[in-house]
C-alpha cells in the first residue's frame, strides 16, 4: 500500500509546452514515485488556462495524497528575472512578463519555488541520477539540454545556481559564430542554438544537399559514410560543440558534464567533439567524464521536485 508522508514526500511539477506532470516522491533520501500524473498545458487556450491547468494537477496530487502539500517545485520552460518576478525566454511565449510565481502562489495557496527545466534536469542527474550514481564526490555539475534547443543548468554542491540576472549556466545563447548560423529569437545570429540544436543541423544539410531530411536520418547516412554533406554535418556538429562546450570549461571546469535530449545521444560528441574541446581549453588536457543521463523523461519532474527538498536547493531566482 502506497504510504504518504507530509513532513517527507516532494511534490513536483514540470511545466512544459505540451504537457504539465506531477509527481509525488517519498522523500530525497527515498525518492520513489508515489504518485504521478499529467495534464495537457494548453497553451493555445492562453496564459489564465495554464494557470488553472496547474491546479488542477495539483487537486489531483492532493487527492492521491490525502493532503495538500505547504510547497511545490515547478520546472518551467523559461527563467524567472529575480528583481521583478516575471517569466522571460520561454518557448510557450504566453507565460513570458508574467508573474508566473506569484500568480500560482495566489491560486494553490502554497510556496512555489522554480527553476527553469535545463536547471530541473541539471539538479536531477545531480541528486539521483547518473551524477549520483557514478560521480557521488561531484562538486560541480554542467547539465546540457541538446534538441530542438540548446539549454544548460549549473548545479553547485548540490544546489542550483541562478545567478543575479537568473541566467547562470545558460550557455545555449552565448554566442558562436555568425556565418555559421541563422537569426535566432534572442536576437544574436550565430549562438549555439541557431548551430547546435537538432533544427539547425537539418537547416544546414537541406541548405547544402537540396534534401530536407530528419535529423535520425542523417546521423544514419553518416554512420553509413554513403553522403557526404551528412559526414559533413556531423563533421561541423562536432567542431561546433567542442568550441562552444571549451568556454563553459574554462570558466567553471566542472567535475562532471552531463549530455541530455535528442542531439545529445549522437556518439560523435562524445568522441570528435570531445577531442575539439581539447584543442580549445587553457591546458588542452581534459579528463572530466562528459556523460548521457540515466532519468530520460523524468529529470525535469524529479529535478522539480528536488527544489523543495531540504536543505532547499532553491536558485537565485526562485527567492
Amino acid at each position: 500500500m502506497t504510504q504518504f508522508n507530509q513532513q517527507h514526500n516532494l511534490w513536483g511539477i514540470d511545466l512544459g509546452g505540451t504537457k504539465i506532470e506531477g509527481v509525488i516522491l517519498k522523500s530525497a533520501q527515498e525518492p520513489e514515485v508515489l504518485f504521478r500524473h499529467r495534464v495537457p498545458t494548453g497553451v493555445a487556450h492562453g496564459y489564465a488556462h495554464i494557470l488553472g491547468q496547474v491546479a488542477q494537477l495539483v487537486d489531483h496530487l492532493e487527492a492521491a495524497a490525502g493532503y495538500r502539500a505547504d510547497q511545490v517545485g515547478i520546472g518551467t520552460p523559461g527563467t524567472t528575472i529575480p528583481k521583478s518576478g516575471l517569466m522571460k525566454n520561454c518557448n510557450a511565449t504566453v507565460l513570458n512578463g508574467q508573474p508566473v510565481r506569484a500568480d500560482l502562489e495566489q491560486l494553490l495557496g502554497m510556496r512555489v519555488v522554480m527553476a527553469n527545466d535545463a536547471n530541473c534536469f541539471a539538479l536531477a542527474e545531480t541528486q539521483l541520477g547518473v551524477v549520483k550514481q557514478q560521480f557521488p564526490d561531484a562538486k560541480v555539475v554542467f547539465g546540457i539540454i541538446l534538441g530542438t534547443g540548446v539549454g544548460g543548468g549549473l548545479v553547485v554542491n548540490g544546489q542550483i545556481l541562478g545567478g543575479y540576472h537568473g541566467i547562470a549556466g545558460e550557455w545555449g545563447h552565448n554566442y558562436l559564430d555568425a556565418a555559421e548560423g541563422d537569426p535566432c529569437f534572442c536576437g544574436k545570429t550565430g549562438c549555439n542554438e541557431s548551430i547546435l540544436a537538432g533544427p539547425a543541423l537539418e537547416r544546414y544539410y537541406a541548405r547544402h544537399s537540396d534534401q530536407p531530411r530528419t535529423l535520425p536520418e542523417i546521423v544514419e547516412r553518416a554512420a553509413h559514410g554513403h553522403d557526404a554533406v551528412a559526414t559533413q554535418t556531423m563533421e561541423r556538429l562536432a567542431h561546433f560543440f567542442g568550441l562552444a562546450l571549451s568556454n563553459v570549461i574554462n570558466l567553471l571546469d566542472p567535475d562532471v558534464i552531463v549530455i541530455g535530449g535528442g542531439v545529445g545521444n549522437i556518439d560523435c560528441l562524445y568522441e570528435a567533439g570531445i577531442a575539439n574541446v581539447q584543442q580549445h581549453i587553457f591546458d588542452h588536457q581534459f579528463e572530466a567524464p562528459v556523460v548521457k543521463p540515466l532519468l530520460g523523461d523524468s529529470a525535469g519532474v524529479f529535478g522539480a521536485a528536488y527544489l523543495v527538498a531540504e536543505p532547499v536547493p532553491a536558485p537565485v531566482d526562485a527567492v
